[in-house]
């Protein structure tokens, strides 16, 4: 059975998948789930203020919504793989097209009645599409081509990812925020129960454009010849697999929490933003306003894996790692002690220092795994259901104020300093592996 990410273990023949101009063309189409899941994935950012205000919500009710999205990676990670098993990952990537299709129509859904129960439910199932995604276009991406450049081919569909998180913002933000009264009102502004109704209908035309585009892709994928994978992807004999523990290599078992703290921390600032800006201490704009200022943290995301990945050619990944922790320890803390436009542009650059981390981290933390590559990545794709517990900070911002809320992201940048500087030396190493 195929893991959840690519793996050439020692022995595999990892034989380029297609000729060159094959698969360079799926590489092109396959780059555009890449921006998919990215750009839906950050509408979530846009799309929590608008819900906090049309269903009253206070921030662990809101923060509530994207640890249901992130739960789905838990629950739909395994299941995924098994279905890839069972119909291969065209029929996979189309399946899991399809129902984020079914989500975002369930999100008109949701919005006409309007419903928080029914709006966490659609949302649960497009997080279950993109995990499916997520398990399938991975390792497809990393064995389609020569193996020597597997990595350089997966960082080149993680950019156009880092594209749909810039652009989602803005998009949302003119399509959801900027038709809506609580996305244009001022600070504090009352907004009647008509009002807020009117409001919720916002959201259905942006979901209907992204439904289509969804199902325009997944009759494209269905019908694109794509190359079909050869051995690389096969796992490791088992009998090698079960002479080893996973859990006696400390950069695996320090991994997975540290994955989930940075997690914790990326998501409690993204979702967090528009409403810390909004704030009349710090930039006293509208939700609309501060979406577009959502779009520069991303971006400065997209900008640092370009960087880090360049950096990283000269430098050891655990160095570069350390460097980024200390600068996000360093903004984070500036827009928890300070106000004013300061306080905004510093948790901005959050996005900048938290770019590297995600895949940084993960490879750090099955470095040197050897036969039991695929077991410690799969566990580190499910730490990404770290995510849901977001809602802490949403509990903190209600109980001690939003901006002391932060807090909890310094704890979870030193816990990632603490693991590029320490944590990540790998143990008992049983040899080097091609992984995405």
């Amino acid at each position: 059975m195929a893991g959840p990410i690519g793996v050439t273990t020692n022995g595999a023949a990892p034989a380029a998948v297609g000729a060159g101009g094959s698969y360079r063309k799926a590489l092109s189409l396959l780059a555009s789930l890449f921006f998919m899941w990215g750009f839906i994935t950050v509408i979530n950012g846009v799309l929590l203020p608008h819900l906090r205000s049309v269903f009253e919500l206070d921030y662990t009710q809101t923060t509530l919504i994207e640890s249901v999205w992130f739960i789905a990676y838990f629950f739909a990670s395994i299941p995924s793989a098994k279905l890839i098993e069972r119909v291969g990952y065209q029929r996979a990537i189309v399946i899991g097209l399809l129902i984020m299709a079914a989500g975002a129509l369930g999100m008109t859904l949701a919005a006409s009645i309007p419903s928080y129960g029914v709006t966490l439910v659609m949302l649960f199932v497009i997080a279950s599409g993109i995990t499916l995604l997520q398990v399938a276009a991975n390792p497809y991406v990393t064995v389609i081509g020569p193996p020597e450049t597997g990595s350089s081919r997966l960082n080149l569909v993680q950019a156009f990812n880092s594209l749909g998180t810039t652009l989602a913002p803005l998009f949302a933000g003119y399509l959801i925020l900027g038709r809506s009264r609580s996305g244009t009102a001022e600070a504090g502004a009352t907004i009647s129960q008509a009002q807020r109704y009117a409001d919720a209908q916002s959201v259905i035309l942006p979901y209907v454009l992204v439904a289509i585009v969804l199902v325009v892709l997944a009759v494209v994928i269905a019908r694109f010849p794509l190359p079909a994978l050869g051995a690389a992807t096969q796992r490791a004999a088992k009998a090698d697999r079960h002479q080893h523990s996973l859990w006696k290599h400390r950069n695996l078992t320090l991994g997975i929490p540290t994955m989930i703290a940075y997690l914790l921390a990326e998501i409690g600032v993204a979702n967090l933003f528009v409403n810390f800006v909004s704030q009349p201490q710090i930039a006293a704009v509208t939700h609309e306003q501060a979406s577009r200022y959502l779009s520069l943290l991303w971006g400065g995301m997209m900008v640092g894996r370009f960087v880090g990945s360049v950096v990283m050619q000269k430098i050891a990944p655990e160095r570069v790692l350390s460097v980024f922790a200390f600068g996000a320890l360093v903004v984070v803390a500036i827009a928890t002690f300070t106000t004013g436009p300061e306080a905004m542009w510093a948790l901005i650059a959050v996005g900048l220092f938290h770019s590297i981390m995600f895949p940084t981290i993960f490879t750090l933390a099955i470095r040197g795994l050897g036969p039991l590559t695929e077991e410690g990545s799969g566990l580190m794709i499910m730490a990404i259901a770290g995510g849901a517990l977001v809602v802490v900070q949403g509990w903190l911002a209600d109980h001690y104020g939003l901006q002391n809320s932060f807090f909890l992201t310094m704890a979870c940048e030193v816990i990632v300093l603490a693991y590029a500087l320490w944590g990540s030396k790998p143990t008992a190493s049983l040899g080097d592996q091609t992984v995405a």
